[in-house]
């Protein structure tokens, strides 16, 4: 052995050097229907007085670390309660790095309880932070198994668990009284906390944000990610004062900088444009869906987000001529039993719908 592999042998932790990275597709010269992305640009103008808020950015001094100016907007164009704040994050994925650091115990092994398949990051976030991981089998049809997460949170009291509602992969909406009565199993069993993850809402238009003062024990989580900024990496969350108290505690100093800043300040300042690109979204989200129903052989799952979720006879062959068309999208039929030869495609403008359509039903037929 190596002098440098004794060396990672001795302080990496056994299961860290076990995981795979996160792995991200390289998308260069490729119609990109894989990361579930808003494909439409803010307007020029916009973009030019964009570029001005940009250029007058102090680069040389630290973020305001209280981040009171973006997060007063977020508080009143995102439906926050009143007397609720929010905590912002690099991303979603660092709101959930956060919440599984404060809630990991020294004492005891935390557990970490979520449907599955779903968002990646809840187990990994959960395994890093030394929290064991529950996932619950979704049903065959992607709904939830609502006595299986009782049974897993009578089971193993859980510090958190995560709903993302829509689901990813699968794009469907959880029942509403299904997430209620995790709520109060949680809040009954005084376990731990129900964190509701809306990074789709734009598309599903359904939310638990106004539902916060009702339940002592819900945090909901958005990003501006998918409503069309996913370049600056910003996600929020909010829950009881009290909680985000503590949960600030853990969150890194200066975590958002001044350019993801000042342009999330702006694009709420324009949000109604961004409202407007969700709304075509959704309309694109119903004619896709239309004409992927259509095709022989072809399974279509219900979707509120901005992707839909498809089984095919051969998934391996559908992804691997949709590359060689240079079609990217994403292949997840290797993440849970439940999704065999399943693809998940983000629904973009018309002109790629009709590209990947076109290049989907070659696959199929060839």
């Amino acid at each position: 052995m190596s002098p440098i592999d004794t060396l990672v042998n001795s302080t990496i932790r056994p299961d860290v050097r076990a995981v795979a990275s996160y792995h991200v597709a390289d998308a260069s010269g490729f119609i990109k229907l894989d990361a579930m992305e808003n494909p439409y640009h803010l307007p020029h103008h916009l973009r030019e007085d964009l570029a001005q808020r940009l250029a007058d950015v102090a680069l040389n001094r630290y973020p305001v670390a209280s981040y009171a100016s973006i997060k007063q907007r977020i508080v009143d164009k995102l439906g926050v309660p009143d007397g609720y704040d929010v905590i912002l994050g690099n991303g979603s994925d660092e709101l959930i790095s956060i919440l599984c650091m404060a809630c990991a115990m020294q004492d005891r092994r935390a557990t970490v309880v979520a449907p599955t398949p779903s968002f990646v990051m809840y187990q990994r976030s959960a395994q890093f932070a030394g929290m064991d991981y529950v996932g619950v089998p979704l049903k065959a049809d992607m709904t939830l198994d609502l006595p299986a997460m009782l049974a897993a949170i009578a089971e193993h009291k859980p510090a958190l668990v995560f709903l993302s509602y829509p689901n990813n992969p699968t794009g469907n909406l959880f029942a509403a009284d299904d997430i209620v009565a995790i709520i109060r199993a949680l809040d009954s069993n005084g376990s731990g906390l129900a964190v509701v993850d809306e990074a789709y809402e734009p598309f599903a238009q359904q939310t638990f944000m106004h539902r916060l003062p009702e339940f002592n024990n819900l945090v909901v989580m958005r990003t501006v990610s998918k409503l069309g900024l996913a370049g600056i990496r910003l996600g929020y969350m909010s829950a009881a004062p009290q909680l985000l108290a503590e949960f600030d505690k853990v969150r890194p100093p200066y975590n958002i900088n001044v350019l993801t800043q000042v342009a999330a300040e702006f694009a709420l300042d324009h949000v109604a444009v961004l409202n407007q690109q969700a709304a075509a979204l959704r309309a694109a989200r119903a004619d896709l869906t239309a004409a992927l129903a259509r095709i022989p052989g072809v399974e279509v799952f219900p979707s509120a987000a901005n992707f839909i979720l498809i089984r095919v006879p051969n998934s391996d062959d559908a992804h691997a001529k949709l590359l060689a068309h240079k079609v990217l999208i994403k292949n997840v039929s290797k993440m849970h039993s439940v999704l065999a030869n399943c693809l998940r495609i983000t629904v973009s403008t018309p002109e790629e719908n009709s590209a990947f359509l076109d290049a989907f039903t070659a696959s199929l037929a060839a």
